[in-house]
């Protein structure tokens, strides 16, 4: 060997590779990643054996050739588990507390190893069953270990093309926390997690017609800072190129010094990480069987995390009762437990007055102990006693220190009858001193048809008075000089207002009902000669026209009575 010859050159010529086989070396080095790790070994392996990784075999050709489209999107498996990332806006509800609304996804391609993905957001593509439940969370980062809401609502901006959702955030301090930052524009990356169904190749993207969102996460580093649901956040971009390897452009080969054993290395350490987080993850959750299948089907990180909380969503809520603890004290016994007898006892244990007094105590605190399985030197106190709170309904057990604030600028007045008289047209005499009587013609003069030289029957008009007494009507009310001081209210004033009502009220009353007996006027009612009319409980059209037609057959359709 020639001892000029450069390192590189002896390591090929050791190995005993071509140009071509060092160049194709190169290449699968550049295309390395995680997930594929293993079967790019394998590829470097033949090269050095000498065979061309990318050769096909003539059964190989002749399979390929005879698949249909459909059957090469099959193969390839496209239908699966993925995630976006958006740079978003999010919209506070007024009225609703801790609740935004905001875009999650839209049709905007995002690359994948396969090609360019599109989401349709056509007729029933997008499946939102799931967020539309009531069950699909907010995480933080994809993060099934920071639930920091739930989603309520999703549905479909047609106009935009653009997948909307309403999220409430939960009151634990982290979530509030990301609350804060999200009002304050800190936070403005959105992701969602969802499955492909369906998936169609359309020119050179590929659609997915059929798809089902399972969370949606408030992101920390969004990808594309101008785009509703595309490409990834950061740090998820990266996870999914380990997962799916992208070509490259060439890299000068004088650069490239391919090592056979970092590479194993390196696919080895890979592993033992993936297997090693999956194994935590189910562990955690108590899904060790699910971990073992995600690691047999070689599933990334990311994909296990995503099983796991399908997984969680769907099992059963439990439901946790507040007292499903409780030792069955009455409500009488839960007063009556003293914790000044119970420490009483405790402070002076060989004292037989204090270990009387506390007998009631000593025998919850046993029950309790029994109850909830665990020893003590001293009294258990069950949690029915811990429960006991002051409480406002009751005056010694808080209601005493509630204050009342009296509202006086809210003042709400009585409804009250309304004045009849004052519509009807009355004549209203004022200035009067004394008696009053009022000339009335009772009666008119008779017309007679008479024969010629007769002459006619005298007549009469008789005249009579109405007389009318003055009637004295009052009104008392006796309030003390200390209110008129310290009432918020001007209570002279509500006084005589209310004074004046009641009084103008009555006189109304009086004039149409008074029976003129006991200081009260003769009302209209109960005035001889005046006509009556019988009305139902609601009246009828024929009971009101009678009502008409009385006045008219007694001529006092005049004035303001027609």
């Amino acid at each position: 060997m020639d001892e000029s010859n450069t390192p590189l050159e002896e390591e090929r010529a050791i190995a005993g590779l071509t140009d071509e086989q060092v160049q194709a070396v190169a290449t699968a080095v550049q295309e390395v990643v995680a997930e594929h790790m293993g079967e790019v070994v394998e590829d470097t392996l033949e090269v050095l054996q000498g065979i061309d990784p990318e050769a096909e075999t003539p059964e190989q050709e002749e399979m390929e050739e005879g698949m249909s489209e459909e059957r090469q999107l099959e193969e390839r498996k496209l239908e699966g588990k993925y995630q976006r990332t958006e740079a978003t806006w999010f919209r506070e509800l007024p009225g609703q507390e801790r609740t935004i609304e905001f875009p999650f996804s839209s049709e905007f391609p995002a690359e994948r190893y396969f090609g360019r993905e599109v989401l349709s957001h056509e007729g029933n593509a997008p499946n939102f069953a799931r967020l539309n439940d009531g069950v699909a969370p907010l995480l933080f980062n994809h993060d099934p270990d920071k639930v920091i809401g739930v989603v309520e609502r999703a549905w479909i901006d047609g106009e935009k093309k653009r997948g909307m959702a309403r999220a409430r955030f939960s009151r634990n301090p982290f979530a509030q926390q990301v609350f804060d930052d999200v009002k304050d524009g800190i936070l403005r990356g959105v992701s969602v997690g969802y499955s492909i169904d369906k998936m169609e190749e359309r020119g050179d993207s590929f659609v997915a017609t059929s798809w089902s969102p399972y969370e949606v996460s408030v992101c920390t580093i969004p990808l594309d800072a101008h785009q509703v649901g595309i490409g990834r956040s950061l740090m998820a971009d990266e996870a999914a190129q380990t997962a799916s390897p992208q070509p490259t452009s060439e890299v000068p080969m004088e650069t490239i010094t391919p090592d056979v054993e970092v590479i194993r290395s390196k696919a080895a350490q890979d592993e033992r990480s993936r297997i090693a987080a999956i194994t935590a993850l189910g562990e955690k959750h108590n899904m060790q069987d699910l971990a073992r299948e995600l690691i047999d089907g070689g599933r990334s990180v990311d994909e296990a995390r995503a099983a796991v909380l399908e997984k969680l969503d769907s099992r059963p809520a439990v439901e946790h009762r507040i007292d499903a603890n409780d030792v069955g004290l009455s409500e009488k016994e839960v007063r009556e437990f003293s914790f000044v007898r119970a420490l009483n006892f405790l402070a002076n244990p060989g004292d037989a007055s204090a270990r009387r007094d506390a007998s009631f105590e000593i025998e919850v605190g046993k029950a309790a102990a029994q109850k909830y399985e665990r020893s003590s030197n001293g009294i258990v106190i069950p949690n029915e006693v811990l429960r006991r709170d002051m409480t406002v309904g009751t005056p010694t057990a808080g209601g005493n220190l509630v204050a009342t604030d009296l509202l006086s600028g809210s003042f709400i007045d009585l409804l009250r009858n309304r004045l009849a008289l004052a519509q009807a047209g009355v004549t209203m005499l004022n200035g009067l001193q004394g008696n009053v009587s009022i000339p009335r013609q009772s009666s008119a003069s008779t017309a007679y048809w008479v024969g010629e030289n007769t002459a006619p029957t005298e007549s009469q008009v008789a005249i009579d008075q109405v007389n009318m007494s003055p009637k004295t009507l009052g009104a008392f009310v006796d309030y003390s000089r200390r209110l008129l001081l310290q009432a918020s209210v001007d209570v002279e004033g509500m006084i005589r207002a209310d004074l004046a009502r009641v009084i103008a009220l009555e006189i109304d009353r009086a004039a149409i009902y008074g029976t003129g007996s006991a200081n009260q006027p003769l009302g209209l009612v109960n005035t001889t000669g005046i006509g009556t009319q019988t009305i139902s409980t609601y009246g009828t059209f024929a009971e009101y026209i009678g009502m008409e037609t009385d006045v008219a057959t007694a001529n006092a359709d005049a004035g303001s009575l027609r």
